[in-house]
C-alpha cells in the first residue's frame, strides 16, 4: 500500500512539476494568433493572407488575424518576424521578393529564409505575363524576339525594381542572350529597362502606351487582356495558365524549363515547439487541399501548389539559388 501510494504522489508532482513551455503546447492555440503579412493592405500578399486566416480561424478555434508591416520589399516584416517569440502564435507571411530576391540582392538582410524559418505550407503560386500594348506590331513572342535581335536596344520595358516581373525580364534577358545551336552571331537580347517607383503607374503607362511593354502578374493582367487593352505574347511558368489558354509559355517558345514564378507561403518561426508545428503542418494540409482554397486559387488564374512543408521547404530553397544566380550574372544592386 506504501509503495502505490508514493507512486501516486510521485506521478502528481511530475504533472504538477512540468514545464510552462510543455503545458502551453498542449493547450496550444489558447489565445488569437497573427499572420505576419510584409506588404500594404490590398495587394496580393495580403489577399492570400486573409484568404487562409479564414480557414485557420475556423480550424484551430481561436481568431486569426492580418497584420500588415510593409516596407523595402516585405524585407522589414520580415526581420521583425524573425525577431518574434517562437510560441506558435505570430505566423509568417513568406514570398518570392522577401525570401528569395532578397538574398540575392542583399547578403546582410538580417535573417536567413532557411535558417530563420520553418517552411510549413506554399499558399499560392503564378506565372508573369510578358505584355505589350495592342498598338505595336508583334502579335507572337517569337516576332518580339525577331525585332529585338534584329534591333539591339531599341525597345524598353517598365520594371519595378526586384519585383517578380524585373527577375521575370532578367532571366529572359539571360537566356535568350544565349544564341540558338548552331547560331553564332545573334545579337543577344538588348532592351532598355525604364525603372518604376510602384507597379500602378508603371501599368498606366503601359496601357497609355507611353511604354511598349513589361512582365506583370497574371492576376492583374486579366481585366485588362480581357479588355484588349493589353496582348499578351508570353507566360512564364512550365504550363500554360487555365486563364490564358491561348498564351503559350516560354518554356514552348524555345526556352525550356523557363520559369518565373510570384508566389507566397505560410512559414513558422524557427524555435517553435515540434508538437505545435505537426499539428500547425497537418491543419494547413487540410487547408490548401480543401475545394474551398482550391476554387479561390484557380479562380483567378493561381496554380494550387504542392502540400506540405517538406515540398515548400525546398521550393523556397530552389528559388533562393535561382534569382541568386540571375541577380549575380546582372549585377543588380539594392536600391
Amino acid at each position: 500500500m506504501l509503495r502505490r501510494r508514493s507512486f501516486v504522489v510521485s506521478a502528481a508532482t511530475l504533472a504538477a512539476g512540468a514545464t510552462p513551455a510543455l503545458r502551453a503546447q498542449d493547450a496550444w492555440p489558447s489565445k488569437p494568433l497573427k499572420i505576419i503579412s510584409p506588404f500594404p493592405a490590398g495587394g496580393t500578399s495580403d489577399v492570400m493572407a486573409r484568404m487562409v486566416a479564414e480557414p485557420l480561424t475556423r480550424e484551430l478555434g481561436q481568431q486569426v488575424i492580418v497584420e500588415n508591416i510593409g516596407g523595402a520589399g516585405g524585407t522589414i516584416g520580415t526581420l521583425r518576424a524573425a525577431k518574434m517569440a517562437p510560441d506558435g502564435y505570430t505566423i509568417v507571411q513568406t514570398g518570392v521578393g522577401q525570401n528569395a530576391v532578397a538574398h540575392g540582392l542583399d547578403p546582410k538582410l538580417g535573417y536567413d529564409s532557411m535558417r530563420d524559418f520553418i517552411h510549413i505550407a506554399q499558399v499560392h503560386t503564378g506565372p508573369n505575363l510578358l505584355v505589350v500594348h495592342p498598338g505595336q506590331p508583334f502579335k507572337t513572342f517569337p516576332e518580339l524576339v525577331d525585332y529585338v535581335r534584329k534591333n539591339p536596344g531599341k525597345l524598353n520595358y517598365g520594371y519595378t525594381h526586384a519585383a517578380s516581373g524585373h527577375m521575370a525580364m532578367e532571366l529572359l534577358k539571360q537566356r535568350a542572350s544565349e544564341c540558338p545551336k548552331g547560331v553564332k552571331d545573334c545579337n543577344g537580347f538588348f532592351v532598355v529597362g525604364i525603372p518604376y517607383r510602384g507597379g500602378g503607374p508603371m501599368l498606366q503607362d503601359l496601357l497609355g502606351g507611353q511604354i511598349p511593354m513589361m512582365f506583370i502578374n497574371q492576376d492583374v493582367a486579366l481585366q485588362h487582356v480581357r479588355a484588349g487593352k493589353l496582348r499578351p505574347l508570353a507566360c512564364s511558368s512550365l504550363q500554360r495558365n487555365p486563364l490564358y489558354p491561348d498564351v503559350p509559355t516560354l518554356h514552348e517558345s524555345g526556352f525550356p524549363n523557363f520559369q518565373a514564378l510570384s508566389w507566397s507561403g505560410i512559414s513558422l518561426i524557427k524555435g517553435t515547439p515540434q508538437p505545435v508545428v505537426d499539428r500547425f503542418e497537418a491543419t494547413m494540409r487540410k487547408i490548401m487541399t480543401s475545394a474551398e482554397i482550391k476554387g479561390k486559387l484557380e479562380a483567378v488564374g493561381f496554380v494550387v501548389p504542392p502540400p506540405g512543408a517538406q515540398a515548400y521547404t525546398a521550393f523556397v530553397k530552389s528559388e533562393i539559388d535561382l534569382w541568386t544566380r540571375v541577380i549575380k550574372t546582372a549585377g543588380i544592386k539594392p536600391e
